[in-house]
């Protein structure tokens, strides 16, 4: 008879989730042993990143990822990323640890009391099976929770003696047999008054989000803006953690300001707002003012109910993105109006010393491969590396939606693993690459050639903005003096090297891009300031 481990591993292999990532403790070890020679197994050294490296996994592979957590205090150090997940719409089945059963009553050591309640908020489905035959089923339904849209994590305790128990066959079989198909196509007679009214529109314009992309309609979007001759903008960066439509295309116009009046400001003009893949609005921070544009109405396109739902204007059509644009495709003909004028490609970055952040985002876009990927957590240089790179290519862009710290530097990990084929850049703040430096580790012992860019200024110049921003003065802890990341890489076995000046950090650049056999790592000082361009 098969053991509860045994039909795991073989429903795992069913949805072709042979890679785990984890942070083994002693509650998970009766899961580990005797691990299956064509399972993969990814060691992290602090729960966070090790989250981190699955969440970019499952994103960039586009099916769900496997993290393995320790009972309780792995799942709390964990839990600041998987909320990063849910935000991310990342498929992940967490799993995690859990006393004995027989001693689960007398709370004995590394008993997750109440395991379900501390991911609950964070998680699509939270579960603890009442029995070890259970503990499959649970899995399964994690998955197909985490898969379906909208996507996120789904998380399940299981405890430590379960896996050597007898599992049931006739209920196993049947398991390993059940298939979801997840896509929900939106409502026909919605999409075709959708469709008349963006033929009817003066001046209709895409707010392009990130479902876009991880739903397969980036070449539907891109029709369909051509054939109506539509403006673009990508949804708020806050909220925006994959592109959703090239920003090298003409009829691009740049990134929408995440607070309430200037977005409406920047879509003056539009009497259309056409909202893809995104919620309405990812607002961060608050400055008032009307939601749209004088005289102008809004549509949203949305797999995720909840983001309907909470939406503060507009009307919504629930349903698979990619399905509902290409409808749109098909039901629209050709425009007449004229096409948006292009915007402005940034000018030339200051060359003072220490660099700007603009200038150092130049240096990156001097020796950018056309088919790499950008995995981004430096706050005060995101709209610069975005006004620079213009990205033109689905799966190029991760960007942490949550708005927590610790995200990139674990996840170009995951992402590089799943995507050995392009190349993955990293751009870090040194404060960010704090949060998660532990997966530097990780990147060098497994040879995932990650190259790092590490942005140092010696503080959280994105705080002290905010802090202007909020009339907050004489705030403390937003200096970092010292922190040397480069070093820090040193001692983890990640080769670093410090630029001086543009023309160094694109050698460096360049000469690291191109190296296969684990991550590499660049340091380079820029000057304080909040770079847009």
């Amino acid at each position: 008879m098969a053991s509860i481990r045994d039909v795991t591993f073989d429903l795992l292999r069913e949805h072709g989730m042979t890679t785990v990532f984890g942070n083994p403790g002693s509650t998970e070890l009766p899961m580990l042993k005797d691990f299956p020679a064509d399972f993969r197994y990814v060691l992290g050294l602090q729960e966070l990143a090790v989250v981190g490296m699955a969440d970019g996994f499952a994103q960039a592979s586009g099916r769900p990822g496997h993290v393995n957590l320790h009972t309780g205090p792995g799942v709390g150090n964990a839990v600041g990323g998987i909320l990063g997940a849910q935000a991310n719409h990342s498929p992940l089945l967490v799993t995690a640890g859990q006393q004995v059963r027989p001693q689960i009553a007398i709370e004995a050591t590394l008993t997750n009391r109440e395991a379900v309640l501390g991911p609950r908020p964070y998680v699509k489905w939270s579960h603890e099976p009442a029995r070890a035959q259970d503990v499959p089923h649970a899995i399964a339904r994690a998955i197909h929770h985490a898969s379906t849209p909208p996507r996120g994590p789904a998380f399940v305790s299981v405890p430590m003696d379960d896996w050597d128990a007898t599992a049931e066959e006739p209920a196993t079989r049947e398991l390993l047999l059940r298939r979801l198909a997840a896509r929900s196509a939106p409502d026909p007679q919605a999409l075709e008054e959708l469709a008349a009214l963006i033929v009817s529109a003066r001046n209709p314009v895409l707010v392009a989000g990130p479902d876009i992309d991880a739903s397969g309609a980036w070449d539907a979007a891109v029709a369909l803006v051509e054939k109506q001759r539509l403006a673009v903008w990508a949804a708020p960066a806050p909220g925006g953690g994959r592109i959703g439509f090239p920003e090298d295309h003409p009829s691009f116009q740049g990134i929408l300001p995440p607070a309430i009046g200037p977005l409406a400001e920047a879509l003056e003009g539009h009497d259309l707002v056409l909202v893809a893949g995104s919620a309405v609005f990812p607002y961060y921070p608050y400055i008032p003012g009307p939601l749209l544009p004088e005289g102008a109405s809004l549509v949203q396109l949305t797999s995720d109910p909840d983001e309907a739902a909470r939406a503060p204007v507009g009307s919504a059509i629930l349903g698979d993105v990619a399905a509902a644009l290409g409808a749109l495709v098909e039901l629209v003909g050709r425009a007449e109006r004229e096409p948006p004028p292009p915007r402005p490609l940034p000018g030339e970055p200051d060359e003072s010393k220490p660099m700007s952040g603009s200038a150092a985002m130049a240096a990156l876009a001097d020796v950018w491969p056309g088919d790499a990927i950008a995995v981004v957590e430096a706050p005060s240089a995101t709209l610069a590396l975005r006004n620079r790179l213009r990205l033109s290519r689905p799966g190029s862009y991760y960007f942490s939606s949550g708005g927590g710290l610790g995200f990139a530097i674990a996840a170009a990990i995951g992402v590089q693993m799943a995507e050995p084929a392009r190349p993955v850049v990293c751009v870090l703040g040194e404060g960010s690459a704090q949060y998660g430096i532990t997966a530097l580790w990780t990147a060098a012992a497994y040879k995932v050639p990650v190259t790092y860019l590490i942005l140092r200024n010696d503080e959280y110049m994105i705080l002290k903005w905010f802090a202007e921003l909020e009339q907050a003065g004489a705030v403390p802890g937003l200096d970092l003096p010292g922190l040397d990341v480069a070093a820090v890489a040193e001692a983890y076995g990640v080769p670093a090297r410090e630029a001086r000046d543009r023309d160094e950090l694109s050698e460096a650049l360049r000469a690291d891009i191109a190296v296969s056999d684990g991550p590499r790592l660049v340091q380079v000082r820029v000057a304080s300031g909040m770079w847009l361009d």
